[in-house]
């Protein structure tokens, strides 16, 4: 059954995860970030990454750390897909039958590798900033308060 918590009405309930662990199921986050989500071209990248960063300020203005945790990962995952296009024709990283990684392309994709660039050094910007850590800190404080 598909998890219906209101992560905004209950941030008690969020887990943080691991890397992009999440992305696509916490809402109402996922709704408000995955249509901002490109990485097509380096100019589509560097649209999609400011307005996710943007985002990610004005939820941490909110004192929403679960919003600002979110936005950090649709950029983590712009940046992970994109180099997964440019090591990847199609973007396919495992083989469908074995699951066993397929070999990278002899020649990387530029456009996608620019593409992963721009959202890497956003996605370290947004790991740095300061109303972030605070916000996480807090946030593992009460995790280990119980």
């Amino acid at each position: 059954m598909a998890d219906t918590t209101d992560y905004r009405a209950h941030p008690e309930k969020y887990r943080m995860g691991r890397g992009e662990q999440g992305v696509l199921t916490i809402e109402p986050y996922k709704s408000e970030l995955l249509p901002h989500w490109r990485f097509k071209t380096p100019e589509v990248a560097r649209q999609s990454a400011d307005t996710l960063f943007e985002m990610f300020l004005e939820y941490g203005r909110q004192g929403d750390f679960a919003g600002m945790d979110m936005a950090r990962k649709f950029i983590q995952m712009g940046y992970t897909r994109a180099r997964r296009y440019a090591n990847h024709k199609g973007g396919r990283k495992y083989d469908a039958d074995t699951g066993e990684e397929l070999p990278r392309q002899t020649v990387e994709d530029p456009v996608k590798a620019e593409s992963a660039a721009i959202f890497y050094a956003v996605w370290q910007q947004a790991k740095a900033d300061s109303t972030y850590q605070r916000l996480k800190a807090d946030y593992q404080r009460r995790l280990r308060a119980g």
